[in-house]
């Protein structure tokens, strides 16, 4: 099979082609601009790949009810000339093929629970933590949808008792988002997160915001696997700062060996690196070709 794969992130959009036992053969990347360059890439790459199917994981908020007049839209972004633009239709005016649609977090999620981390588990939970903060779930089997779709990174977290940064989201100020995503590291400190030592301070305080969210999304969802990716998640010296906030968060309240014991192999990095959420994608496409043979098979 040849698969198509997109992954729109916010500083960038990966596509690539690969086949259902989720190895990509080959890809591409350039910046996520104005909807109208991006989308002229994108019809450029798979011009005459022979894709039968192609899967796509974007940032969001996208709607993804197929009940929708505007299915395949993008939403309420805040990115430049991509709110309320039709993706998913403008693809298919140039390609008619079974497409896959969700966000780009829960193809990771997706990606992470069929060939990743969470492989042979029937639920997991992916954070991506960079230029946002997304939250992907997989639950019984399936990926979590429901009103809309999880939108995990604009919880509101309790403040840490030394932090007077005002936060950075521009819907909500002080959400996880606006206080532990790339861009509040580098306005709150002054540097880019990646120029800040292993030892300074920031790395305390972005484990007790992460820590929160991983601790209440333990508490709601009770997840099998905790994964955590994204540019931020980088910085080795986090993950465990994140698990140690995590059981001083319970303070052993949920009794499961998983989190008393063996935490290392709950709360882990992803297993498909940064390819999680572009193998995830590609897991979309091979499910909507899946799907529409079946619809033809039943026709």
């Amino acid at each position: 099979m040849r698969i198509g794969a997109i992954e729109g992130g916010g500083t960038k959009f990966v596509c690539g082609i690969g086949n259902e036992q989720g190895v990509i053969e080959d890809r591409i990347s350039f910046p996520t601009e104005e909807p109208e360059k991006v989308m002229a890439a994108i019809i450029d790459y798979f011009r005459n790949k022979d894709v039968e199917a192609i899967g796509i994981g974007t940032f969001g908020p996208i709607d993804i009810d197929p009940a929708s007049k505007t299915y395949g839209y993008v939403t309420t972004t805040p990115k430049r000339g991509w709110s309320d633009f039709p993706f998913l239709a403008t693809l298919k005016e140039s390609f008619d093929v079974p497409m896959g649609w969700d966000t780009d977090v829960n193809a990771a999620a997706y990606g992470e629970a069929v060939w990743g981390a969470a492989a042979g588990l029937d639920s997991c939970v992916y954070f991506t933590i960079g230029t946002g903060i997304g939250v992907g779930v997989y639950s019984e089997g399936r990926l979590v949808h429901g009103l809309a779709h999880p939108e995990g990174g604009h919880i509101l977290p309790r403040r840490h008792p030394d932090d007077r940064y005002e936060g950075a989201c521009p819907y909500h100020g002080d959400c996880l988002e606006g206080l532990a995503a790339g861009p509040s590291l580098e306005k709150r400190w002054g540097v880019k997160g990646s120029e800040l030592a292993s030892d300074h301070p920031a790395w305390e305080m972005e484990a007790y915001y992460i820590g929160q969210a991983v601790t209440s999304t333990i508490l709601l969802l009770s997840p099998k696997r905790v994964i955590l990716g994204g540019g931020v998640m980088h910085q080795k010296q986090l993950l465990p700062l994140i698990r140690q906030e995590v059981q001083r968060n319970l303070n052993g309240y949920v009794q499961v060996d998983a989190i008393i014991n063996d935490i290392n192999n709950y709360i882990v990095s992803p297993g498909l690196g940064d390819n999680a959420a572009l193998c995830g994608s590609l897991a979309l496409g091979v499910e909507a070709w899946r799907k529409s043979s079946v619809n033809v098979d039943n026709g």
